[in-house]
């Protein structure tokens, strides 16, 4: 334990927030602090839930955890980890690790381990191509999922057929059929991504133990310079403005993004128009389905869903190709550094020995690093996005049947009150009469949504529990940013210096510039060329802002964070999983951020 007596709330000291007493009741019992949990050390995941959780939003964490503890504790038997346990206090999600200590279960788990993790490494690329094919029958499947409308009489053919089910039946199984689908993307998801993760552990320590002088950061550009998915979508958005410019129609291209007024002023240029919006339609499939966040809420639309956060972008690409400037990252540039530093590492090796066990770790790290950031887009943006509408047209039935007053009202009733509302309307129409209690749930949805509305004003902390002496576990650090030295700073915040600000050193350089907070995607049209970002996290929708800002730094995430390995790839300054910036930075502030120190100093 730490010398610091409790510096952390212990979970059953904390209260529930003020005017959101009830909160508990939106979700299920096993989300509740219990007693025994004062023992354990908890942290706020943030960077996956930054806001409360709306009842049905929980289905995002209950199937991630029910997916990650599978493949870690049950599948592939990791050594020394299992799976995470997860409590919501006030809608935020806490997480603590489960570990393995008693060495005759390490050396049992391991030779279980070797085998089966032995196996992927071994057939990766193959693996990962069978993979991709069933994520994509994946994504096809839940598209090809038809929610019943229940109409006055049931279709001819269910007579003529002699099909023998009735259209309500459709109703529960399209449902379940809807949360199974949504639930086999989790096991995916995580069917690759912690071996991937635990490759570069493994390189990571080795890299820390051979090179004790060796920053993260270093470690880190090793694999930097390799193309993945999640870049595509901001790609295709730079091939469509450098289309607009060739047919000579970028200035019906504004910065508001309007689909309602840009599209048909493009499709009134005839021939011209035509090419471009064909391009577009290439582009939405299936690009365009990326989420606005990370893809853990609902409200988080795709591109697709709203065309004007893609559109919103396209003039400042035009701008720059009319300016002469290459839209193009630095990828040539980032992979003759990455061999340099290899090169120049390897060479500090003293024995064959270690250099062919460098060179095979590299390997590893190299192999995996794409489906480290490529599974995102098949996972929590593509299938996520589409998983999210099934919902909606389940909360369009409800509302047609005067259950619920607005479609989107569907998000504030758990899944599983969601499933006994659809009895209550599968039971109604095959009765002919009006569902039982049918306004039950309206006063219901307007409380929950107010108490929402409080929770996102409630204050969490970043840590509870007793506070560990140190944190050695390189994916906290290397993805939450989360080290010994954050604890006690979270443990004692008093601010040493008020012009400097600490991180983690995520992305080569120094630069100077204009301060721009920005909390959502919604803030977007607030920067400027040059700013510098500073913002909670950033999620891969995000990217277009990258050519227009000259330096990152976030309050969340370490050195594999989804901004740090952005950062790297366009080649600017950033520092992330700084823990307060947000709070400390205002938008104007001139700002100097080195991301060789980890550190952001307010020059005024």
């Amino acid at each position: 334990m730490s010398d610091i007596k409790n510096p952390f709330p212990m979970p059953s000291e904390i209260e529930d927030a003020p005017g959101a007493e009830n909160w508990g009741e939106m979700y299920p019992y096993f989300t509740k602090v219990q007693p025994e949990d004062d023992e354990r050390f908890w942290f706020y995941n943030s960077m996956h839930f930054s806001e409360p959780m709306s009842a049905f939003d929980m289905i995002t964490a209950e199937s991630a955890y029910h997916a990650m503890g599978a493949y870690m504790t049950r599948v592939f038997a990791f050594p020394t980890a299992m799976g995470i346990d997860y409590r919501c206090i006030n809608g935020r999600i806490y997480i603590s690790a489960n570990t393995v200590e008693d060495p005759q279960e390490i050396e049992k788990r391991l030779s279980l381990f070797q085998d089966r993790a032995g196996h992927y490494y071994e057939n990766w690329n193959d693996i990962y191509s069978q993979w991709e094919k069933r994520m994509g029958e994946l994504i096809k499947g839940m598209n090809a999922i038809e929610i019943p409308v229940l109409p006055e009489f049931d279709d001819d053919a269910v007579v003529k057929n002699a099909k023998g089910i009735a259209q309500n039946h459709y109703v529960r199984e399209a449902y379940n059929e809807v949360l199974e689908k949504y639930s086999i993307m989790w096991q995916h998801h995580f069917e690759m991504l912690m071996l991937g993760y635990g490759a570069y552990v493994v390189f990571f320590q080795f890299c820390k133990q051979a090179f004790p002088e060796i920053n993260d950061q270093t470690v880190a550009r090793m694999v930097a310079g390799i193309d993945v998915l999640m870049f595509r979508p901001d790609d295709e958005l730079k091939k469509l403005a450098k289309l607009a410019v060739k047919l000579g129609i970028e200035d019906l291209f504004t910065s508001d993004g309007n689909p309602d007024v840009i599209l048909p002023a493009v499709e009134a240029k005839g021939d011209v128009g035509k090419q471009w919006l064909d391009a577009l339609a290439e582009a939405r499939d299936p690009w365009f389905n990326i989420s606005t966040g990370d893809g853990f809420y609902h409200f988080e639309r795709s591109w697709n869903d709203d065309l004007k956060v893609p559109l919103s972008a396209l003039p400042h690409y035009i701008e720059l190709l009319k300016k002469g400037d290459n839209l193009e990252r630095p990828t040539e540039k980032l992979k003759v550094e990455r061999e340099r530093i290899i090169k120049e590492y390897r060479e500090l090796l003293d024995t064959e020995e270690d250099k062919t066990a460098f060179d095979q770790m590299l390997g590893v790290s190299h192999l995996v690093f794409p489906y480290v950031e490529d599974h995102k887009f098949y996972c929590e943006h593509w299938l996520t996005t589409c998983f999210f509408n099934k919902i909606r047209e389940f909360g369009k039935l409800l509302t047609d049947k005067g259950v619920l007053d607005d479609a989107e009202d569907i998000f504030h009733l758990h899944h599983t009150e969601v499933n006994l509302t659809l009895g209550n309307v599968m039971n109604s129409w095959a009765a002919g009469s009006k569902p039982v209690n049918a306004d039950y749930w309206k006063p219901i949805v307007t409380e929950r949504k107010r108490m929402l509305d409080v929770l996102k004003e409630w204050q969490a902390p970043p840590a509870i529990g007793p506070m560990p002496e140190k944190i050695e576990d390189p994916a906290m650090q290397m993805l939450w940013g989360i080290t010994t030295e954050t604890l006690h700073a979270w443990a004692a915040p008093e601010v040493e210096n008020d012009s400097e600000i600490k991180g983690y050193a995520a992305s080569t350089g120094t630069v100077e510039g204009v301060a721009r907070v920005l909390r959502s995607i919604n803030d977007f049209g607030e920067i400027n060329e040059g700013d510098i970002l500073v913002c909670p996290i950033t999620h891969p929708s995000w990217s277009p802002l990258f050519s227009k800002i000259s330096a990152a730094v976030s309050d969340i995430g370490g050195t594999m964070s989804h901004m740090a390995i952005v950062a790297r790839e366009y080649g600017m300054p950033a520092v992330v999983g700084t823990g307060s910036a947000t709070k400390r930075i205002v938008s104007g502030q001139r700002l100097r951020v080195d991301g060789d120190r980890g550190v952001v100093t307010i020059l005024d």
